[in-house]
């Protein structure tokens, strides 16, 4: 039998090459539209998971209905979160142009990138804070039509994991601490 393995080696200067010639501002537009959209995706499947119990548990106890929608009301936040922290990266966002040699600037390039790790971190908390606050808000529903008295107690969890966004929100704005595409 015939050896058909090959052998496999990544041209790193060439791949750094692909990546200095990449238009920063496009790395930061990618980042600012992660925070938006996953933060969104976030905030919707929160608002699917909670409104869907809320919704099954009203009808067997309609008093939890305007109780429980402070779980949708924290989901919608984790969207709030994403277009705020959106708004403050596009202001960081400054126009300059490329190097005679078609490359951009060390300073462009590190505060593209950093733009876009904000947007990946704020997107990817917010969605993982959607889903926990969504999945707590579900219980939160449940637990309120069998017992009333553990409503409250559920609240408090949920206040814990919606304090996820928020994290991600001031790790986000950390990291585009020091973003200036101007410098030289």
């Amino acid at each position: 039998m015939a050896d058909d393995s090959t052998s496999f080696s990544i041209n790193w200067s060439y791949l750094a090459l692909i990546f200095r010639s990449i238009d920063p501002y496009l790395f930061a537009s990618t980042g600012i539209a992660i925070a938006v959209g996953v933060s969104v995706l976030g905030a919707a499947w929160g608002i699917f998971l909670t409104g869907s119990s809320l919704v099954g548990a009203a009808v067997k106890t309609p008093r939890i209905t305007s109780k429980n929608l402070i779980s949708v009301i924290f989901c919608e936040a984790v969207a709030i979160y994403g277009v705020i922290v959106a708004i403050i990266l596009q202001t960081k966002m400054v126009n300059v142009a490329p190097l005679s040699d078609g490359t951009w600037s060390n300073n462009a390039m590190s505060s593209s990138y950093a733009i876009f790790a904000s947007g990946i971190t704020v997107g990817f908390a917010n969605l993982a804070c959607g889903v926990c606050v969504g999945i707590t808000g579900s219980a939160c529903a449940l637990s309120d039509a069998q017992n009333p008295a553990l409503f409250v107690k559920i609240l408090i969890i949920e206040i814990f994991g919606s304090a996820l966004g928020l994290f991600g929100v001031i790790v986000g704005i950390i990291i585009s601490g020091n973003v200036d595409f101007g410098k030289v």
